[in-house]
């Protein structure tokens, strides 16, 4: 080819005895023509042009009569034969050629125009530095040659440059055309310039551009991009003429702004209006609808739909089917999609790892991750993602290793799931780890990764680490992120009333927007809180901005008001949901479980089956937990839902469950079974299931037992300052104040404290906590006082302080007066005081209630006449009359 460009310059000299040959793609044949040999080199594009015709082939006669034969080739300049081969080297990709085509175009003293194609060709070969250098070269750039290197610019990453050179142009003199304002807007549509872009819009009515459907189209895309879809619609509706592009610019937009029922209803009107026939795109965005709003059945409406138009094939809507049947529907419907794929990509494998990941599969998952035949930086990232989601924090730490080993980009979403990994395993030396890793390669400078840092260092208790960040926080668009999370970390920590205070200046400064998981995490403040005014606020709120719809917002308001002491308001908003998920059973449950309702808890058990709804890991815990608080003891029944978790359901017990089994027998008097199943587990007992068997040693006095447990918890070295405390308490009850007070000269040496008991009430929409012995409050001498007096009424009625919780070792009339001022009593003696006469008293208690605090309640509510409602870590006491709900079995 090259020998061939050469003899097409020699052409075009004047010097040369050839000039008036008629010019041609074809060269001459070889028997009468002599010409250099090509370069080995040569690309497959350009020799096609260099094969002589066979040798055993007849001449061609000079004249034919036969007219069917093929014209002959019509004369082409050497400027039109070098506009043909640019579009032969584009087309072939051939870079060699382009550049040879280059130096023949210097040398033939071509116009503009082949410049201007020679521009066009670099830059869809890819070599924007070569398109410059040409344009640069240009004496007298036209709009051509402007408009063909800011479309380029703009395609290819380098958008600044290409609105710099927009306005070189206008300040040239040039006035843009139609393709000029594509590119331009291209360019502010990819840096998310929406004030440009306006201003780009004013010049487009200007120039008389706007009806031309190439530049509404783009003028469309813009405004989808930087999320303005009235403005969209607006636009759309003005257009005189449109193609499919438009109207899938206006259905994106729509799903873009979660408006999926608008989507369906402009996918109809365009099959409707202007009988347009769908595209591969068309449906893939409406997969992507469907996949939002959980809608199987019309995604199963337009996974027909593609079927019927011949469009599954395609493998845009086949990755979009992958990923929709991963959200609403099973691994059945993924594997049927990706066995009946014809051509499969990265796209491909990397979703199916996804949909394995969201069904809980992580082995199959893995397993095509590891067949994946080139793995990249977003298949890494579909795994890690994959791993926190079913909690394998460990896994994701050695793959994220893996990744930076291997040198690949280390992306938002990998960041962010190995920072949420770290939250999971709340280990405070591997949280501060990564984030000197993120800090020192300057990955923090992101406010989504520093959103996620903030919510890794509250969830390992780094409250202090996480407070600086906050107050440092300069992304103004993430603020109302960041408010949730920390509202979120304070309720998590155990302050919430700091996370309500939060929650009100954040919404009163304008920086916290109560969206869907803003709502749902205030609401379980304000169940932890008993705050019922405030999730009585947010309730109406959810249903002026239409959120209740939401699962998680719904599901939210079931369990804030069964904390809040109104179960029939939670069970009101249950029934009135459209859908429920095993979440929103799981709400029901635990708020019968609260209420210590066990049969009507079992009642639901039973609803559950009849729903369609399987139950899961939480399902069971709570159920097991139910039979604590039956009326009759059936643990019996009990340890029967146990063994069919693994036959029946295919779940296999965790800790949790064990635990919780030990626990139900611990407190019915089975303590024997209960030690026998913790020696029998399949796995090592941990302190916490220890713990529970304790627990039902201390309820029933069984000291001998006990004892063995002490031991076991002692060996294993817990870390849990509860589990000092619980052997503490079996001391101090048995008597033995010497060997209490060494377990907590145990705790004291090893840097344990003991969770501070905290009891409040809501007064006036105000948070009042009250410590023990608390002289806090601004009224605590009145607070003391009546206090004082109610002691005295209810030491005359019968109350007896029980000094075996007054753990330390001193002087009967001392433990007396430390269990006088316990936190409980506090509260409950202010709620007395500025309550209405009639009106109930709500105290909650951050802890279990002692036994001395119980009795003193029941006597304290006989003594006024005065209903008591206490809400401890157990669950619901109501003292009415000298007696509680609960039975004394707590």
């Amino acid at each position: 080819m090259a020998a061939f460009i050469h003899s097409v310059a020699a052409a075009s000299s004047p010097l040369s005895p050839q000039l008036h040959r008629p010019f041609s793609l074809h060269p001459p044949n070889p028997l009468s023509v002599s010409h250099p040999k090509p370069h080995l080199r040569t690309s497959a594009v350009s020799a096609q042009f260099l094969l002589p015709p066979p040798l055993n082939s007849p001449p061609p006669p000079l004249f034919s009569a036969d007219y069917s034969s093929p014209p002959p080739e019509p004369f082409l300049s050497p400027l039109d034969g070098c506009l043909q081969l640019l579009r032969l080297s584009v087309r072939y990709s051939d870079v060699e050629l382009a550049r040879a085509l280059h130096c023949l175009i210097l040398k033939l003293d071509a116009d503009t125009h082949l410049f201007n194609a020679l521009i066009s060709s670099y830059l869809k070969l890819g070599l924007v530095p070569d398109a410059c250098r040409v344009f640069r070269a240009l004496a007298h750039p036209n709009v051509v040659s402007y408009t063909a290197l800011i479309s380029g610019l703009a395609k290819s990453g380098r958008e600044l440059e290409a609105v710099s050179l927009f306005f070189r142009m206008r300040s040239s003199g040039i006035e843009p055309n139609e393709y000029s304002f594509v590119g331009i807007l291209t360019a502010c549509m990819r840096i998310l310039e929406p004030e440009l872009g306006c201003q780009i819009h004013a010049l487009v009515v200007k120039s008389g551009f706007l009806d031309g459907l190439f530049v509404a189209n783009a003028l469309m895309a813009l405004y989808c991009k930087c999320g303005q879809p009235d403005t969209v619609i607006q636009l759309f509706d003005e257009m005189p003429v449109r193609d499919i592009s438009s109207w899938n610019v206006v259905i994106s937009s729509s799903v873009k702004e979660h408006m999926h029922r608008r989507a369906m209803e402009l996918f109809r009107e365009m099959q409707w209006i202007d009988n347009f026939e769908v595209d591969h795109f068309t449906l893939s965005t409406l997969l992507a609808s469907c996949t939002d709003s959980f809608d199987l059945w019309r995604g199963r409406e337009i996974h027909a739909y593609a079927i019927r138009t011949g469009l599954e094939g395609s493998l845009s809507i086949s990755n979009a089917l992958i990923a929709f049947y991963s959200k609403c529907g099973s691994i059945e419907d993924i594997e049927a999609v990706y066995d009946r794929m014809a051509i499969r990509d990265v796209i491909t494998l990397t979703s199916m790892i996804t949909g394995f990941m969201e069904f809980g599969s992580v082995s199959l998952a893995m397993e095509v991750f590891c067949k994946m035949p080139e793995k990249n930086s977003i298949s890494y990232a579909a795994v890690l993602m994959g791993l926190c989601q079913n909690s394998e924090a460990g896994k994701v730490l050695n793959f994220f290793i893996r990744m930076v080993e291997r040198g690949l980009e280390l992306t938002e979403q990998a960041l962010s799931s190995v920072l949420k990994a770290c939250g999971l395993l709340t280990d405070d030396k591997i949280s501060r780890q990564i984030q000197g890793f993120i800090t020192k390669f300057g990955l923090k400078e992101n406010p989504h990764i520093e959103a996620v840092l903030l919510d890794m260092c509250m969830r390992c208790g780094r409250m202090e680490d996480a407070e600086k960040m906050f107050s440092h926080w300069s992304y103004e668009e993430d603020s109302s992120v960041v408010y949730t999370s920390m509202i979120c970390g304070h309720a998590r920590n155990g302050n919430p009333d700091k996370a309500i205070s939060l929650l009100c200046r954040g919404h009163s400064e304008g920086k916290l927007e109560i969206d869907e998981v803003a709502s749902a995490s205030a609401l379980g403040v304000c169940g932890t809180l008993g705050f019922s005014h405030m999730g009585e606020q947010i309730h109406c709120h959810a249903v002026k901005s239409g959120i209740l719809s939401d699962l998680e917002v719904s599901n939210g308001l079931v369990s804030m008001y069964s904390k809040c002491w109104n179960l029939e308001e939670s069970f009101q908003v249950f029934s009135e949901m459209p859908t429920r998920d095993i979440t929103s059973w799981n709400c029901l449950l635990s708020a019968h479980i609260l209420h210590r309702q066990g049969d009507e808890a079992l009642f639901v058990w039973s609803e559950l089956h009849n729903s369609g709804i399987n139950p899961d890991e939480i399902t069971f815990l709570l159920v097991i937990s139910a039979y604590r608080y039956t009326k009759t003891c059936l643990v019996d029944e009990c340890q029967q839902l146990f063994m069919s978790m693994r036959k029946q359901y295919i779940i296999e017990p965790s800790v949790e469950h064990y635990e919780s089994l030990v626990g139900v027998l611990s407190f019915w008097g089975y303590i024997e079974a209960a030690e026998k199943i913790v020696l029998n587990m399949p796995f090592k007992p941990q302190p916490r299931i220890w713990r529970a068997l304790l627990d039902g040693c201390r309820i029933h006095s069984d000291a001998a037992r006990g004892k063995r447990v002490v031991k076991q918890l002692l060996s294993m070295d817990p870390q849990d300052p509860s589990s000092y405390v619980l052997i503490s308490n079996l001391y101090s009850a048995s008597g033995r104040w010497h060997c209490s007070e060494t377990v907590r000269e145990e705790m004291r040496e090893r840097g344990f404290r003991k969770h501070p008991a905290r009891s409040w009430v809501i007064h006036e929409n105000k948070i009042i906590p009250f410590y023990t012995r608390d002289r806090s409050h601004p009224q605590s001498k009145d607070i003391h006082s009546g206090l004082e007096i109610l002691i005295l009424e209810c030491l005359k009625s019968g109350y007896e302080p029980d000094t075996s919780f007054a753990l330390q070792e001193v002087e009967e009339h001392q433990k007396k007066f430390f269990l006088f001022y316990h936190s409980a009593k506090l509260a409950a003696a202010f709620g007395l005081l500025m309550t209405r006469p009639g009106k109930p008293v709500k105290i909650v208690k951050n802890i279990l209630l002692c036994g001395d605090c119980h009795s003193f309640l029941k006597h304290a509510s006989a003594i006024v006449n005065r209903e008591i409602l206490l809400r401890d870590s157990s669950g619901f006491h109501q003292f009415v009359n000298g007696k509680c709900s609960c039975r004394d079995h707590w």
